[in-house]
């Protein structure tokens, strides 16, 4: 049998889920940047892979979310965090770091919701951004945000998206789900293979899970986190397992979503794999 191809996002905050991946005799690990893993799976590149939320609705092929894993929060996330040196009020342009596709979204649902604006978004590489060439307001992703964050002199006003989320709804966060082609569930072979890949990563999870201090230990100065930072975010802030909480969640997003035309309203409902 040819081995089931993963797509995977080479970030701290992937490690208690993707460590130890690459050793399963069934799976081949493909890594990719996070904007270009639906496309991977639209193109059958991959069988699974760890796609950003709202993918999942913008997809041009079907998409279909499982259960075996998730990157979210349930309050502060601390690695998706809109600056800006004016009010949040007053923002009417947000350059944002174009890393995630969700994170992008969350940020215009949080904005337009809880102060009333309904921003443009215009793409910023943060990751070449030079001394004196911030933006007003930015949104920054990723690792970034600890290990190459904007001066706070020139950001008096920060707000965690995660935490944001959490006062606005009550519900964790998702930012992104293990997925398939919602196509491969109707075939047999295919179906099979999809229920084996899930339950492997689910397993690797739940294994990660155990010796996750060491692997915080030896995976953050991979990733130039320092060591007492890595263990609050992956061990404290963020959430993996999938839960009927966090259904509910995804639901509302995407709900969120299409009110403010981010997304088509016929493709808000997302579908599980079962």
């Amino acid at each position: 049998m040819d081995p089931l191809r993963i797509g995977i996002v080479q970030f701290l905050n992937t490690v208690p889920l993707v460590e130890g991946l690459d050793k399963v005799a069934e799976l081949k690990m493909i890594p990719a940047p996070p904007s270009q893993l639906s496309d991977m799976l639209e193109s059958d590149a991959a069988d699974v892979a760890l796609v950003s939320v709202i993918d999942a609705a913008t997809s041009r092929k079907p998409l279909a979310l499982l259960s075996c894993g998730m990157i979210g929060c349930d309050g502060p996330t601390l690695t998706v965090r809109v600056f800006s040196s004016q009010p949040f009020d007053q923002i009417t342009v947000l350059h944002a770091d174009t890393d995630s596709h969700t994170s992008i979204a969350l940020a215009r649902v949080i904005l337009a919701r809880m102060y009333g604006r309904k921003v443009e978004v215009v793409p910023f590489d943060a990751a070449h951004a030079e001394a004196g060439n911030w933006p007003p307001a930015l949104l920054l992703i990723g690792d970034k945000v600890i290990t190459r964050h904007p001066p706070a002199s020139h950001y008096p006003y920060q707000l965690d998206l995660g935490e944001a989320w959490k006062k606005l709804t009550g519900l964790p966060f998702v930012y992104a789900l293990w997925m398939c082609r919602e196509s491969d569930l109707e075939s047999p072979y295919r179906g099979d293979r999809i229920r084996l890949a899930s339950a492997l990563i689910d397993r690797q999870r739940r294994h990660n899970t155990t010796r996750l201090a060491r692997i915080i230990q030896d995976k953050a100065p991979e990733f130039g986190w320092p060591a007492e930072a890595a263990h609050r975010y992956l061990g404290d802030l963020l959430r993996y397992e999938v839960g009927e909480t966090e259904r509910s969640s995804v639901r509302r997003f995407l709900s969120e979503c299409a009110e403010l035309g981010l997304v088509q309203a016929d493709r808000a409902a997302p579908v599980w794999a079962e």
